[in-house]
This record gives structure tokens, C-alpha cells and sequence, in this order.
């Protein structure tokens, strides 16, 4: 690093009052006339910009920013009371005048120093520092996104069961920085909310390691370990795919069908394997092995939902798919109202139908019953606890369908599972949903305005929740994606409608009186 010494001020004259502020180079730097020496800092508080100058410095050389009570070692820039590090310049005196070094550190060193914060900030799920690190890493030259590349790092280990929402919606928060390339405030939002979603998950979360075998990589053996809920095994047969170099799309069918092989956790594992390949295809090899075995982890941890009564018609449907099937896919109108087993039904007796076509009307169905949910089952009350519906649920049909249709797309013979747990989700839903209710009263006459309407009201969604912004991301992408790549077919219309009348719909998020009045009558029932 080359010095740039610059004169700042006269020694008395700052002596005179203690403390100055000058202007050098397009920086704003508070000096101080201290027992050690005379000591430098940028004047801004790192934190929101408050004017260290006003400050209080003791005889430790310890400032203090009257703004918030941030406290930095001035001799070091360190931070005692806070969060971010003050920048401190080295200072001389030549013949009664003050000289600074105002030279920055080497890229490579400050890009690294930026690192460390990132992490402290990340560890203590700070938000607003961590939007402040993230542009100074971009500023400093570095490539942002290696921040979240970091993120993922270290935080796959500290998911104790797997792949959360925070890295599925990762996946989708990227493709958004990616399509607003250029506009440097829209990609930071979304590295923002992208590492933010992470830290939160991982927040005071211990190391949940990982078996270090290895063995052999064979699609059939890994569908078998996820079935057995073997998790070594399986993370030993993804580190030897991915040693044999294979990479993800080498495993991408085997996690694909150990994924469907149930109606796993609500639709979720699908939906995981989706977002794990388009985060390895973008950010490269530094994640495979992170995600994939976080994503193995989830799978084999899964929620086996076709095992509970509601689901048992799925498996045995699976088993007969194709057998004296009708060959002409059924209207999205013929699943209102059918429960799951009917919903099945009516799919498996369509299995002779084109894979696209069953998919639409299904995809359709959903759509209506999005648009349909009757809300009074988000406010009652004296409910069961098999009745607590709300939005989310249904918003999973549409991201769900997404998913079936890109891996079952690339991988044709899983279609059948596919198709039969999105009729799954249209017969759990239609019990919960209100003919009545007048959709015409959300249709939207210029789809593709309101589609980028809507993209557009994610970089500032207003939500606390980091699970909740995950849903309004990934709906409104899944929905614009099954409408712009022509999937959707006649129902796009339908399906627009449904996404307008979610996003303007009250999302009721906690639900203390429900809960209470539930966990009164299932404590009276243990006698």
C-alpha cells in the first residue's frame, strides 16, 4: 500500500479546541488532540452517519457516538459497543501541521477485512449492517455475490433437518438480481434479502455435521437410503457423485424421484431439487456440495404425507397409473369441489392424456382454488386443528405445480407422481374454498403490466417475516413463469386473477386465540 500524505491542519489550531474536521480528497475526517498523540477517523459513525466530531472521547481514547452509544477504540478503529468498524487514517507531524495517510488499503486486504464484518453481521442477523457491508464489498471491487456464496458455507451445516425456505427463495431472489442487472439498488436488495433469510434461519443454531463417507454414486441406491431415512448413507452416495464429477445435474433425477417418491413434507422436497440446480448453475461450484447435501438431509427427513389417512389413495393411484385411462384430459372445472381421493381419481382415470395437458388442467384447478379460498378460515377461531387452512396453503399448489413441471419436464417418467400429488393439493384445498365468491371481481385486464407490477412490489414487500416474504417471491415468480412460458394454457387468466386477489388479501399470521382454544381441547383428552 503506497502512502498519500496529505497536510490537514495546523497543530495549534486544532490543539486550540481538541478536535477538527477536515476536508481531504472527498472524505469528511475528524481529528482529536489526544495524550496519545494526535488520532483520525472518518467523521461519519459507520452506523447512520451521525457526525463522530460531537462525539465524546474519554482518556482511553475510547469515542462514543451520542447517536446510539457506539463506541470505537480510536486508536484502531475497532468497534466496542456496536457493530461496524470505524475507519482510522495514520497521522504525522512535520513542522507544526498534521499529516494524514489517506491512502486505502489493497483491494484484496479490504475486500477481506469486509468479509469478517460480513460475517459478524450475518452471525448477529443485523440487517441494516449487513446492507451497509454488502455495498462496501461491491464498492471495495469485489463481486457481491460472494457474500452469499459464503453464506451458504457456513450456514448448510446449521440447518438441523435440511433445506429451509431461505435458500429455495435464494434461488429465485437471484434471478430477479439477474434480470435488473445495472440497477445497483434492486441487486442489493436482493442479496440483501437473500443472506438476511439465511442468517435468521441459522440464528444461535449449533453445527449439525455431516457423515465424511464416501462411497460410490448409484441412483437406485440413493432413492433406497432416502427411503430407508438412511441419511449416511445417501450423503455418502452424494460425495461420490459429486467426487466422480458428476455435479448436480448428475444427481439432479436421483434427488427428483426420492423427492416424489412420497407426498414429501406438503410438496416442499420437489420444490427443493428445482431451486438447489438453478442456485448451482448460478453460482458455481463452491455451493454444490453444501446445498446438495443440506438438500439430501431434507429429503431424507421429509414429511411423508401420503402415509396419513387423507393421502392413502396416492400410492395405490401411483401403482395403476396408465390402466384403462381416458385420453382426454379433464377441464380444470371437473376438480371443484372433489375431495382427495376423488381428485385422484378423476386424474388417474386421465393418465392416457398428454403429461402437458393433465398438467394444465390441474395447474387450473389450483388456480380457481386460489382464487376461491373462503377466509373465514383463516379468522375462526373454535376450529380443529386439521382445519387450520390459510393462504400459504393453497399459494404451495401453484409453486408446487411449478416445480412438477420443470423436473418432470426434464425427467418424463416421473410425470405420473407429479400429476397425482397436484391433485393432492386441489382435494385438500377445495374444502376450504367458496364457490360464491366472485372472481371476476379480481380478473386482470392487462396481464403482463400487472405481472410486472407485482415483480416490482417485491423490492420493498414491507414484510417482517422472512417466511412470508419467501411466499409473496416465489408465488409471484411461479405464477409469472407458468404464464409467460405458455404452461398455464386457457387458465392463465384465471391463474393472474388468483395472484391479484392474494396479494391484496390480509394474511393472518398468528393466531393466539385459536391456538389457545386447541391446546385446551387437546390437553383435556390426555386425562
Amino acid at each position: 500500500m503506497t502512502a498519500t500524505w496529505t497536510k490537514a491542519i495546523g497543530f495549534d489550531q486544532l490543539t486550540a479546541k481538541g478536535r477538527a474536521v477536515v476536508r481531504l480528497a472527498g472524505k469528511q475526517i475528524a481529528l482529536f488532540a489526544t495524550a496519545d498523540g494526535v488520532l483520525a477517523c472518518n467523521n461519519r459513525c459507520p452506523h447512520e452517519g451521525y457526525p463522530l466530531s460531537e462525539g465524546e472521547l474519554d482518556g482511553g481514547c475510547v469515542l462514543t457516538c451520542n447517536w446510539h452509544n457506539w463506541k470505537f477504540d480510536l486508536t484502531s478503529g475497532a468497534n466496542l459497543l456496536g457493530g461496524d468498524r470505524l475507519r482510522v487514517y495514520p497521522t504525522e507531524l512535520r513542522n507544526g501541521e498534521v499529516w494524514l495517510d489517506l491512502a486505502d488499503p489493497p483491494a484484496a486486504m479490504r475486500q477481506a477485512e469486509i468479509l469478517v464484518n460480513l460475517r459478524e453481521a450475518f452471525d448477529e442477523q443485523a440487517y441494516q449492517r449487513l446492507a451497509r457491508e454488502l455495498v462496501r464489498l461491491g464498492q471495495a471491487g469485489a463481486d457481491p455475490c460472494s457474500a452469499l456464496v459464503d453464506a451458504i458455507v457456513r450456514a448448510h451445516d446449521r440447518l438441523e433437518f435440511g433445506w429451509t425456505h431461505a435458500f429455495a427463495a435464494t434461488a429465485d431472489w437471484l434471478a430477479l438480481r439477474d434480470e435488473h442487472a445495472g440497477d445497483n439498488q434492486a441487486e442489493y436488495i436482493c442479496l440483501l434479502e437473500a443472506i438476511g433469510h439465511i442468517a435468521d434461519d441459522v440464528l444461535r443454531e449449533a453445527t449439525y455435521a455431516y457423515p465424511a463417507a464416501t462411497q460410490a454414486y448409484d441412483e437406485d441406491g440413493l432413492v433406497a437410503a432416502v427411503e430407508a431415512e438412511d441419511e449416511a448413507a445417501a450423503v455418502a452416495m452424494v460425495r461420490g457423485g459429486l467426487d466422480a464429477g458428476l455435479g448436480f445435474a448428475g444427481l439432479e433425477r436421483g434427488l427428483s424421484r426420492a423427492a416424489l417418491a412420497h407426498y414429501n413434507d406438503f410438496g416442499h422436497a420437489l420444490i427443493y431439487v428445482a431451486k438447489a440446480g438453478r442456485l448451482v448453475d448460478r453460482l458455481g461450484p463452491a455451493v454444490a456440495l453444501p446445498l446438495t447435501l443440506s438438500l439430501t438431509r431434507s429429503i431424507v427427513y421429509a414429511t411423508r404425507e401420503d402415509q396419513i389417512p387423507e393421502f392413502r389413495a396416492y400410492a395405490p393411484a401411483l401403482a395403476a397409473w396408465g390402466e384403462a385411462a381416458d385420453a382426454a384430459p379433464p377441464e380444470p372445472a371437473a376438480y371443484r369441489g372433489l375431495d382427495i381421493r376423488r381428485a385422484i381419481a378423476l386424474t388417474a382415470a386421465h393418465a392416457a392424456a398428454p403429461a402437458a395437458a393433465l398438467y394444465r388442467a390441474l395447474l387450473g384447478a389450483n388456480a380457481w382454488n386460489l382464487l376461491h379460498y373462503d377466509t373465514a378460515y383463516q379468522e375462526r377461531t373454535d376450529g380443529s386443528i386439521a382445519d387450520n387452512v390459510g393462504w400459504l396453503n393453497f399459494t404451495h399448489g401453484i409453486t408446487f405445480a411449478n416445480a412438477v413441471r420443470r423436473q418432470c419436464g426434464q425427467f418424463p417418467d416421473l410425470w405420473p407422481a407429479g400429476l397425482l400429488q397436484l391433485a393432492c393439493f386441489t382435494g385438500r384445498n377445495a374444502p376450504y374454498t367458496d364457490a360464491a365468491l366472485d372472481g371476476d371481481a379480481w380478473r386482470v385486464d392487462d396481464g403482463p403490466a400487472f405481472l410486472e407490477s407485482a415483480v416490482a412490489g417485491l423490492f420493498d414487500h414491507g414484510v417482517n417475516e422472512y417466511i412470508v416474504s419467501a411466499h409473496l417471491l416465489k408465488t409471484v415468480l411461479a405464477a409469472r413463469e407458468e404464464v409467460q412460458s405458455g404452461a398455464a394454457g386457457p387458465s392463465a387468466g384465471l391463474l393472474v386473477a388468483a395472484l391479484n386477489r392474494f396479494l391484496n388479501s390480509k394474511l393472518k399470521r398468528k393466531h393466539a386465540r385459536r391456538t389457545v382454544h386447541q391446546a385446551m381441547a387437546f390437553v383435556a383428552l390426555d386425562g
